[in-house]
């Protein structure tokens, strides 16, 4: 009996990496998450580790997942940033702030921040940042005589902050996948009327860590421009621009704030749920898109079917996952990370650097969703059981992974850049300019360890827990 049982254990870890380097090979994610996870389904039934009949329940987690109302915000909040990128109104926020910024040395540095993060809280796609921005920002800088390096830095740190700045559709999934997970290991401890975790709880944990690496990357941009004005010198604006510049302002910049507030604001403040909060942004982005007389039918048909192919990839993925963890947990995979984690030095914190770790790695060849549907089933349970805040859990997990979407050489918002920069900006330059503000990001996660506060100190204000 204890053999089989190691047995199972052994080709659940098999499983596991098999699975990482079918990925790496560039297989399709869905298919490869499934179909390997069903061929060591295949093998465990032969060796007399797996119960084929467990494979059933997947019916069951099907169609769990197509009537849950809270994933129903995230192709809700896709329309709504692909709705805001196609109409025009990202470009018209990063020309008006340019103005309102780039007469200080530096200030067009600023603006990209600042507009980065009104984007983030926008679209909630990493990849469509960092691209609309490379696309808008990069030329400008150049053309204002930004060293390449700080630009791009900036533009990649900026792009990434909808991983962690809520609406991110990473921390809706997390949130529900958190919400299971920790009633799951709350029953199984004794308590059967744990505290509930919700999309609102990590929107809200989300938002000061937001707020700190903003603040980080404006207080990197100006010791750059006090240090060295060179590398980030002021723009020169005409007497006819600054006359325009505070009806600029009132028309590009006001309504998608008003969006983002309200959108956000019924959120944090229990008025509506995430998805009744999406419904109203997307409606939201098409009444911005028709003020700017962008919205035409050709539009309207782009940004659905774009909205349709995200969210297509994101589900089908999830489904993949739900065979792996299904055929992972039967063959005793969850016992072998327990005994794993619970045995590191360190006891909870060394656990928690670990999945850091793997996770930060992961980021390297996975995309966020792959590391979340793969690697949170597997260890969250054992770690909230160790006594982890299942809010700030999944806020650091969020940070982590930004963080390693902007490390070099493997990180994915550097490729997405390098994939619209012109030829004057090297991959080295990219590399280089990524460099601080990953220290600034490590700086931040730095923090939120010494200071879990940070995290939960607005869910508990908003919502009591």
């Amino acid at each position: 009996m204890i053999e089989l049982e190691l047995l199972g254990q052994i080709l659940s870890l098999m499983m596991f990496f098999s699975i990482i380097g079918v990925l790496m090979l560039g297989y399709p994610v869905a298919f490869s998450l499934a179909g390997v996870s069903l061929f060591y389904a295949g093998v465990g039934y032969y060796f007399g580790v797996f119960d084929p009949s467990n494979l059933t329940s997947l019916a069951s987690r099907y169609a769990g997942i197509m009537l849950n109302e809270v994933l129903v915000a995230v192709p809700l909040f896709i329309f709504m940033g692909m709705m805001l990128e196609r109409s025009g109104i990202a470009e018209k926020l990063l020309i008006t702030m340019g103005r309102m910024f780039g007469t200080l040395r530096g200030g067009l540095g600023l603006s990209v921040i600042v507009v980065g993060a009104l984007l983030a809280a926008s679209t909630g796609i990493v990849g469509a940042t960092v691209v609309t921005m490379g696309l808008l920002s990069l030329p400008a800088m150049m053309r204002a005589g930004y060293d390449p390096r700080l630009a791009s830095g900036v533009i990649c740190a900026s792009g990434t902050l909808g991983q962690i700045i809520p609406p991110s559709t990473v921390l809706i999934f997390m949130g529900d996948m958190l919400s299971g997970i920790n009633a799951q290991v709350q029953m199984s401890m004794g308590n059967f009327a744990p505290t509930p975790v919700s999309v609102g709880d990590l929107f809200a944990g989300a938002f000061v860590p937001g707020l700190l690496l903003i603040a980080l990357y404006m207080t990197w941009m100006v010791i750059k421009a006090i240090k060295d004005p060179q590398s980030c010198p002021a723009l020169e604006v005409t007497e006819e621009e600054r006359r325009n510049l505070w009806k600029d302002v009132i028309t590009s910049l006001v309504p998608p704030l008003i969006l983002i507030f309200a959108v956000l604001g019924s959120i944090l403040g229990g008025i509506a749920t995430p998805t009744e909060s999406a419904s109203v942004g997307a409606v939201g982005a098409m009444l911005l898109a028709a003020l700017r007389k962008r919205l035409t039918l050709t539009n309207l048909r782009q940004v659905m079917l774009a909205t349709g192919n995200t969210t297509t990839m994101i589900f089908v993925i999830l489904l993949g996952a739900s065979v792996f963890s299904l055929v992972f947990r039967m063959m005793g995979g969850d016992e072998l990370v327990s005994d794993f984690l619970n045995s590191l030095p360190g006891g909870k914190m060394g656990a928690i650097l670990f999945v850091m770790l793997l996770m930060f790695l992961l980021g390297f060849i996975l995309d966020t969703f792959e590391i979340i549907f793969i690697v949170l089933p597997i260890t969250a349970p054992i770690l909230l059981m160790m006594g982890v805040d299942p809010i700030w859990l999944g806020v650091m997990v969020a940070v982590n992974l930004q963080t390693s979407f902007l490390t070099p050489p493997f990180g994915f918002s550097l490729f997405y850049l390098r994939g619209v920069a012109p030829g004057a900006v090297s991959t080295r330059m990219i590399y280089e300019g990524a460099l601080p503000f990953v220290v600034l990001q490590l700086i931040a996660i730095g923090i939120l360890i010494a200071f879990p506060q940070l995290v939960t100190w607005l869910p508990n204000l908003l919502y009591g827990r």
